[in-house]
This record gives C-alpha cells, structure tokens and sequence, in this order.
C-alpha cells in the first residue's frame, strides 16, 4: 500500500491526529512570538502555547477516553493503574519555539500495559505529519516509511543530540570511534532526525538527555518503519527512558556495542 487509508485508521489513532491537529493550530498562531514565557523549577521554559496545547490535547483524549491515563509534560499524570496511558508533549523543542526554530513538535504516543502502541509526530511549521500503529506500518503526509538498508559504518549518515550526559562519560570516546567512521555526521535534532531515520534518508539517530515524553511516538515511527529503537543499553523504551540509539538493524547492533552501558 503506498498511500495511507484513513478510513482503517483506529479510533484511537483518528483521536490523536484530532489531537494533534487542534495543537497544531495553537501552535502556529503564536509561533510569532506573542506569548509570555516562565521557567519552570528544572530550570527549563514553558510558554503559553506549551500550556495550551496540552490542555487542548488532554481535553481531547478524555473526553474520547475518559477510562484512559493522561501523561503530560505541563500537567502531569493521572490514573496511574489504567491499562492505557498516553504519553504527550506538547511542544517538543520549546527552547527552539521561543527563539522561533522551526524544529518544534508536538509528540502524542498511546502505551498499554507497558508497550507503546501508537505515535503521532506533528513537526507544524516544517509541514511534517508523521504516526504509526503497532502492526500497521510508519507513515509521513499518507505516505509509507522506511528504513534504510545501508548497513556499513562508512557509508551512514549518523544524527546526534542532547550528548551532554555522553560528552562526561567514558562513553564519548566510543562515540568517537563511530563519528570518525561515519559518512556524514549531523545533529538534526528533536522530532527531525528520526523522521529522516523512518523515511530512510539517514541510517542512525544517537542522543543522551532525553525523556519519554520526547521519544515514545518517535519510537514506534522508527519501529514500525522497519528500525531498532531503544536506549543506550539497548532496552526498549519506558517511562525511564534517558538515551536513544535507533537504527536499522544491522547498524544498531554495531553502534550498541560499543556504547552500551555508558547511559541508562
């Protein structure tokens, strides 16, 4: 199938593009730059939209799903002991949103009993609409995803981010090793780079300082478009989850060497 069929899309996931779509528009409207800006104790900002969308967001899902958990960046989480559990961050990337960086996203991703089963990424201004269900493909504006097959070292193109915690570990060292090696190295960042990792256009993502809020839709993009997702270690993600290595799986498996155990 090379074009996406809404009408077999779950209910769960045309709530979630309903979701995402209403951020969307919030996002986009005060992406000009009108909105007061705070920082929260993690000494990290928040702005109104970030606020907004969640609110947006939230209303949305309960209301479709009141018996669901809600998991939010802004909000917090409900429902500790529901079987459904939706994982959101409204605005991915506010430090660039506040300086007007496009590379912004919204990220709403749905977990039962622990594994993540549905993903929505929503990069507004750079026009990218990406989601994917357990068992059902990846797919960017109704179009499928794909990994690369590009399996040697010297021929990937390898994107990194958020190395803070790698760069004072011994690990750094063994980032080395891959960067000199690696065919093209770039730091795309946030949502981006594993939207270009599932489309096939580079073969590894490699980030440290993450959360699940930021990576849970992204995981399953990645997955189901034919990747390896899961942290440092090479654990699968969960609400823990504090590093990414993704890739296809050829390559994943000989980046994991090398780096496991450096960062949870």
């Amino acid at each position: 199938m090379d074009r996406f069929d809404e009408h077999t899309a779950s209910a769960y996931l045309k709530i979630a593009l309903a979701a995402a779509s209403k951020a969307a528009d919030i996002s986009r409207a005060y992406y000009a730059g009108n909105f007061t800006v705070t920082t929260k104790e993690d000494l990290t900002p928040v702005t109104q939209a970030d606020v907004e969308c969640e609110q947006a967001i939230r209303a949305i899902i309960l209301n479709a799903f009141p018996d669901h958990g809600f998991y939010g960046e802004e909000t917090g989480r409900t429902q500790d002991d529901a079987d459904y559990l939706w994982l959101v961050d409204p605005i991915d990337g506010t430090k660039g949103f506040v300086r007007q960086y496009p590379f912004f996203s919204t990220q709403i991703a749905l977990m039962h009993r622990g594994d993540i089963v549905l993903g929505v990424s929503s990069g507004t201004m750079m026009e990218e609409l990406a989601w994917a269900e357990q068992g059902r493909g990846a797919w960017l504006n109704g179009k499928p995803l794909k990994i690369s097959r590009i399996d040697d070292p010297d021929r990937a193109a390898v994107s990194v981010g958020n190395l803070k915690s790698l760069a004072g570990s011994e690990g750094w060292a063994a980032l080395g090793g891959i960067v000199e090696r690696a065919d093209r190295i770039r730091g795309y960042g946030d949502f981006y780079h594993y939207h270009l990792l599932a489309a096939g256009k580079i073969e590894a993502v490699i980030e440290s300082d993450v959360n699940i809020l930021d990576v849970a839709a992204l995981s399953i993009i990645v997955t189901e478009a034919g990747g390896v997702f899961t942290n440092l270690n090479g654990e699968k993600p969960d609400l823990g989850m504090r590093s990414v290595l993704a890739a296809n799986p050829s390559l994943h498996a000989q980046y994991l060497e090398p780096l496991r155990g450096y960062v949870a």
